[in-house]
């Protein structure tokens, strides 16, 4: 029988989106992964051990809690309204700096 699973989780970039994705997607007995990065919710449908789960996206963040856990149904979807497309934000974990390197004999930038 399959079961929902809801896991709450920071996903501030695509970045961070993405490993979330990676690690639960190695977790044998998933029919379907769905990521709501406006809620912060991780919904996963299938088999998998909810403990396995809430385990694997610790191994990214945390501060991951279980929302709930319950039987996998189907759900209506409306076609209301869409939000507009907003810039994707990045967090500090997934940041990228540049030290510019002050030797005027190697005028090159670093990538820390």
């Amino acid at each position: 029988m399959s079961k929902k699973t809801v896991v709450k989780v920071d996903l501030f970039c695509s970045r961070c989106r993405l490993k979330v994705m990676k690690l639960i997607s190695t977790i044998e007995g998933i029919n379907s992964i769905a990521l709501d990065p406006s809620n912060n919710l991780v919904t996963v449908i299938g088999e998998a051990d909810p403990v396995c789960i809430i385990n694997k996206v610790r191994k990214f963040s945390k501060c991951a809690e279980i929302k709930s856990i319950g039987p996998a149904k189907e759900e209506k979807k409306d076609d209301k309204k869409e939000a507009p497309p907003c810039l994707p934000r990045t967090c500090q974990k997934c940041d990228v700096w540049y030290v510019i390197s002050e030797d005027i004999r190697y005028p090159h930038c670093n990538i820390l």
